[in-house]
């Protein structure tokens, strides 16, 4: 049970990490500021549960997407680990990566035609949290389980995951309040220091696999 609780711990916190829902606060209250906290809710619990079907899905397929593409865990995780170190480096500067939200998707946002319920999707829940980041991690982290206990974890922990989402956004005012645009980037900061010490780990394991080191 206790080893259980420390996988747990161990994946949500290198998934809220790559997620980092607290930077996905700023374009949040950017396209939702002339709405009711009502009309906020229910964007954020579409956001959420979009990033939990998304995740969920790679997770469950990304063996037969190994399968079909002819590519080993090992090759996966060392392509994962350079794009997560892309994405680390620009959260260490305090910038929105460009791996998770492109120039595309940010002028969707102020495109007058694009409804709130479809930003809540795209570009703000796919790919600004749910991103090609999370979406490699969740499908590593499933190939590597052995047991069904371990795949119930991780799954448990996207839906964790799912739900610190909608709190995050349902309380993005107080947290800009709270931390305002400073304290924000100093956790995006931390959540890239921390994205950094994984992706260079993902390498090494996929060297080490890859090699039979």
């Amino acid at each position: 049970m206790i080893e259980l609780l420390k996988t747990f711990v161990i994946l949500y916190g290198g998934l809220f990490a790559i997620t980092n829902p607290v930077g996905a606060v700023p374009v949040f209250l950017s396209v939702t500021h002339d709405l009711s906290w009502r009309e906020r809710r229910e964007i954020a619990t579409k956001s959420a549960v979009t990033v939990v079907v998304t995740l969920i899905i790679f997770a469950l397929i990304g063996q037969w997407i190994f399968r079909f593409f002819g590519s080993t865990t090992d090759a996966f995780a060392i392509a994962g680990g350079i794009l997560l170190f892309r994405m680390a480096m620009e959260m260490l500067s305090g910038k929105l990566s460009s791996v998770k939200i492109s120039r595309d998707d940010t002028e969707e946002l102020d495109d007058e035609t694009v409804t709130l319920e479809e930003v809540a999707v795209i570009p703000l829940a796919i790919p600004l949290i749910s991103g090609p980041g999370a979406i490699t991690t969740v499908m590593l982290y499933m190939a590597n389980t052995n047991t069904m206990t371990e795949r119930a974890v991780l799954i448990l922990v996207i839906l964790a995951i799912g739900m610190t989402v909608w709190a995050t956004l349902c309380s993005a005012n107080r947290i800009k309040r709270a931390l305002g645009r400073v304290g924000i980037k100093v956790m995006t900061r931390m959540m890239g220091l921390i994205l950094t010490s994984m992706a260079v780990q993902m390498i090494i394991n996929g060297i080490k696999g890859a090699f039979g080191l």
